[in-house]
């Protein structure tokens, strides 16, 4: 459960991580340079991500870039709308640690 202590509310490994970005790109990030994406919480900041991903894998995290991308343009008949935004984080961990997503 989350809980809110001093400045901020403190999430759990689990609430920090939605959901790993499984693209053509991010399959070569992660052969080459041993580097994962993943979709994250916004509030979430690189040692959060950093604590979610040691904590849930068990791996060393050497590196942690955070991106918010924002959300494109979608029409439904007459109307137009956006998608929400949305935070990104590549992890590259030690050169001996793996993650296997498959």
């Amino acid at each position: 459960m989350a809980t809110e202590t001093g400045g901020g509310i403190q999430l759990e490994p689990h609430q920090i991580i939605v959901r790993p970005v499984v693209t053509e790109k991010g399959m070569h990030q992660s052969q080459r340079y041993n580097a994962y994406t993943f979709q994250v919480h916004p509030q979430a900041d690189k040692a959060d991500v950093k604590r979610a991903v040691e904590a849930l894998w068990e791996v060393r995290v050497i590196d942690v870039r955070t991106q918010t991308r924002k959300g494109k343009p979608r029409r439904h008949r007459m109307s137009v709308g956006y998608r929400s935004d949305w935070k990104k984080a590549i992890v590259q961990l030690h050169e001996e640690d793996r993650i296997a997503f498959f």
